[in-house]
């Protein structure tokens, strides 16, 4: 088990709960695998099994409909897949392969015909997801999904040349990394709301995404920094800092943690330059409704992540991971 001590980390939201379908979401993810020919190695399933994508959505999403949970789950699994080929599998260190699987799976996403049961996947959660919603939500969508996928291809050629990014590189490559600005577009979903341009291009708004968004970024990679350095994985900003200073990784750990402090008052500070945004720009109706649900939801949003890095077995138990994984991965980009 770990010799690191955990720092008592500062969280100044409330809980909104967990999503009372867990369970129900949990055996439509699987079913759903199953349809889709994602045919899981027994390492992979084993990891999958521990990341709890079921508890991280039913967190994330407590009121959303079961329909909506299920889909959102299925997205989760299927990232969670992509994540685990390209941050652990041998796909991930070649960066031409790479660049083929990644170059693929934004063509599907952008509607091009599908082949191999990750892009089919792909291509059934895109064509349930998608339509209906306004050009302007499709745009930010496609956007922060496409970014997040070619954040892999750039992580495999640092890999390939023997580079590490700068912690300041680094924090801008997280906030696409870590994939959740895309489920801040799933949120306006269930939230039952859709922002215009304007409200998406607010100074404030950007921030309060960034800042939920880095808030992710950082808990993950405190919480996963003991399994990727077993897995050789340098793109951790942990290891940056332990890099950076000198120190010893439970001193990084802890400035890690102080960092993690900061971004929440970002959090907090967005909120209120966002409502002084919104009287300021004479935001009324449906819009102003909209940027106040984000405003509360996106609280219960960040306790919710981080509420999931201590309880998921991918977090907490860095000692089963299974060094010899990697060869048993990357089955659906090796062709």
């Amino acid at each position: 088990m770990s010799q690191i001590t955990l720092p008592a980390f500062h969280m100044p939201f409330q809980s909104a709960g967990c999503h009372p379908g867990l369970a129900k979401t949990r055996e439509a993810a699987w079913e759903w695998a199953e349809s889709e020919g994602l045919d899981l190695s027994v390492p992979a399933r084993k990891k999958m099994i521990r990341t709890r994508p079921e508890l991280w959505i039913s967190l994330i999403f407590p009121k959303a409909s079961q329909e909506h949970l299920d889909l959102f789950c299925q997205w989760l699994f299927w990232a969670f897949l992509v994540d685990d080929e390209f941050d652990d599998g041998p796909a991930g260190r070649n960066p031409l392969m790479c660049e083929k699987a990644i170059t693929r799976l934004v063509d599907v996403l952008d509607g091009a015909a599908p082949n191999g049961p990750m892009e089919r996947s792909l291509a059934g959660l895109r064509d349930r997801t998608c339509p209906g919603r306004s050009p302007q939500w499709n745009r930010q969508f496609r956007r922060d999904t496409a970014a997040w996928l070619w954040t892999y291809y750039a992580e495999a050629v640092e890999r390939a040349a023997g580079q590490v990014p700068s912690r300041s590189e680094f924090a801008k490559h997280r906030r696409d990394s870590v994939a959740m600005q895309p489920f801040l577009c799933l949120h306006e979903i269930t939230a039952e709301i859709d922002l215009p341009e304007s409200a998406r291009s607010l100074p404030a708004y950007i921030a309060l995404r960034n800042a939920v968004t880095d808030h992710s970024g950082l808990c993950n990679d405190i919480c996963s920094f003991e399994k990727e350095a077993a897995l050789g994985y340098e793109h951790n900003a942990v290891r940056l800092i332990q890099r950076d200073r000198g120190c010893t990784l439970q001193e990084a750990v802890d400035e890690a943690g102080i960092q993690l402090a900061r971004i929440a008052e970002r959090v907090q500070r967005a909120e209120k330059e966002l409502i002084q945004e919104i009287e300021a720009a004479g935001i009324t109706g449906p819009t102003r409704a909209a940027l106040e649900r984000c405003v509360q939801d996106y609280r219960g949003l960040v306790r919710g992540d981080f509420d999931y890095h201590a309880r998921a077995e991918r977090y907490t138990r860095p000692d089963l991971v299974e060094l010899d994984e990697r060869d048993s991965l990357s089955q659906y980009f090796a062709a």
